[in-house]
């Protein structure tokens, strides 16, 4: 499965990394995505980043603050959080694109092999 981590406590305006770190076989020619569940709020998507990298998706809230990136010889994918915001205070979680799905897609449909989510808390 995968294995979310970097999450953590940080004032307004922070900065944080997380990390998703795979097994080969669920990483591999995958687009992979970010997805964050605030309390009292459903799981919402964030960002999404295609196999070869070449290609991303980003919901509205975060452009311009967030990155995606991945690295394909470590089966890590990476969001790099930049003026953070109390409003981004969630549980983050990745996940791997279904074969199947469609690009781009930000249903939570189109995800599976959910990891267990890593904190993140923005101070105001």
């Amino acid at each position: 499965q995968l294995q979310a981590s970097g999450g953590g406590l940080v004032q307004a305006g922070g900065s944080l990394r997380l990390s998703c770190s795979a097994s080969e076989r669920i990483f591999s020619n995958f687009a992979m995505g970010w997805f964050r569940q605030a309390p009292g709020k459903e799981r919402e998507f964030v960002a999404a980043i295609r196999w070869y990298g070449g290609s991303t998706d980003y919901t509205d809230s975060v452009k311009g603050r967030f990155t995606i990136s991945r690295d394909n010889a470590k089966n890590t994918v990476y969001l790099q959080m930049n003026s953070l915001k109390p409003e981004d205070t969630a549980i983050y979680y990745c996940a791997r694109k279904k074969r199947d799905a469609r690009w781009p897609s930000r249903l939570e449909f189109d995800f599976t092999s959910w990891g267990q989510g890593t904190q993140v808390t923005v101070s105001s």
